[in-house]
């Protein structure tokens, strides 16, 4: 076990300030501080600790104010209570502080499950434990857009957008790759971008919900078997928007740490569309605009993406991440790939990797 003393502090009055706050907090939530470890940490600052509770145990997020406000991810957190999904409860918070304890989902992901129990050079079938997974995972993915309404969460309008884009340039191809981004490049660039955003933002009569923006199995809680399935946890929601339609499925099937085949990314959409039309969901009547608008919309994500892996690793000291950067490369080649206009952001992507171009275009 891990305890407060042996957790490594980068600031001694952090450190204190966060051994006074638990103390308080297990005399009135009567948790075991003998139980304290490590639970996970991830791309941002914070880091996540598991304390025993009774027979069960809770989350403590340790998210220090000045790089990481809590806000987001209490209001969040509220909205999808209301909206009945599977999310953390915030049980208390100090917001000065930035020490918060939360209901605990678990410790297995969905993603540890595929590891676990799939080959991703097999296709999921109909009726197996991974593809019931994926629409566990839909389903979930349903419900949170069925509680959308306007005026909630941050707009995923143009300028979000276009500084998400603008990682791409700044960080993937300027700082990783050494390459200048001179006035030509940078018009090139803009030219892509504008496409993207308009196809992004004005596809299926420019569509609306609530957008997790990481909607992934490594943010989804699972079990391990049919028999002990309940409904899919969701974390890591803080970022989430008023945005797109299309963003979180896309997020879903073309994700950040693994790659499934087409046949089962075309799959699990399909079967998306169909649920969420029938639910009344603004997809639209027509599969292949609804199929091309998510090819977009993931485009978008991959060169965001991008970015933010390089950043990681050169700002933020942070190399694990950088190795999930050639997925990227292939996801948003292989969109531009299939779409005559983006054919020379396929050219400008090849010639960034140093790879002889092919083409061949679908659309």
């Amino acid at each position: 076990m891990t305890t407060t003393s042996t957790i490594a502090w980068s600031d001694p009055a952090r450190a204190a300030a966060f051994a006074k706050w638990l103390t308080a907090t297990s005399a009135s939530c009567q948790l075991d501080t003998g139980t304290l470890r490590l639970a996970s940490a991830d791309a941002s600052f914070r880091r996540y600790f598991r304390i025993d509770q009774g027979a069960g145990s809770c989350i403590i997020m340790d998210a220090p104010p000045a790089q990481e406000d809590c806000a987001p991810f209490v209001k969040v957190a509220a909205l999808m209570a209301q909206a009945g999904l599977n999310a953390p409860r915030v049980l208390a918070w100090d917001q000065a502080q930035g020490f918060m304890l939360l209901s605990d989902l678990g410790s297995q992901t969905m993603m540890d499950v595929i590891k676990q129990q799939a080959s991703l050079d097999i296709v999921p079938q109909n009726g197996e434990f991974i593809h019931q997974l994926y629409m566990d995972a839909v389903d979930a993915l349903i419900q949170w857009q069925l509680s959308s309404r306007p005026d909630v969460l941050p707009a995923y309008d143009d300028a979000l957008l276009s500084r998400e884009l603008a990682l791409f340039p700044d960080w993937y191809i300027a700082q990783h790759r050494g390459i200048a981004v001179d006035s030509a490049l940078q018009d090139k660039l803009a030219g892509f971008f504008a496409q993207i955003k308009d196809s992004n933002l004005n596809s299926l009569g420019g569509a609306r919900v609530f957008v997790h923006r990481d909607f992934m199995p490594r943010n989804l809680m699972a079990a391990r078997s049919v028999e002990q399935r309940p409904a899919l946890g969701v974390l890591d929601f803080q970022d989430a928007v008023y945005g797109p339609i299309t963003y979180d499925i896309a997020s879903l099937m073309r994700d950040a740490f693994l790659s499934w085949d087409e046949e089962f990314v075309i799959d699990i959409t399909i079967r998306y569309w169909q649920k969420a039309r029938k639910a009344g969901l603004p997809v639209g009547d027509d599969f292949g605009e609804f199929y091309r608008a998510v090819e977009w919309m993931g485009l978008q994500r991959h060169l965001k993406i991008l970015g933010i892996f390089a950043r990681l690793t050169l700002r933020d000291g942070k190399p694990q991440y950088l190795a999930d950067t050639p997925r990227f490369i292939k996801y948003a080649r292989s969109t531009a790939s299939r779409y005559r206009q983006l054919g020379p952001l396929m050219v400008l992507l090849d010639e960034i990797e140093g790879n002889e171009t092919r083409i061949g275009y679908t659309f």
